[in-house]
């Protein structure tokens, strides 16, 4: 249990989660609550998602005004 504990902290820390997120998760693990755990990370990664996407609109903003400052 330890073992993936300790896997599951780094993983949420590497993918930018906060303490919060990271000591809820580990709760909802050590209470053996693993249906809520697992609709607990999928909503991060909706989070962590959205922000992708967000992100790539931003960047293709750049990019049309990259194409347009060289044909303007």
């Amino acid at each position: 249990m330890a073992d993936y504990t300790e896997t599951l902290k780094n993983c949420m820390e590497d993918a930018g989660m906060s303490q919060e997120a990271v000591t809820k998760a580990i709760e909802l693990y050590q209470c053996d609550a693993r249906e809520e755990l697992v609709r607990f990370l999928r909503l991060r990664r909706c989070e962590l998602m959205e922000e992708m996407h967000e992100s790539q609109r931003r960047v293709d903003r750049m990019d049309y005004l990259i194409r347009q400052s060289k044909t303007n």
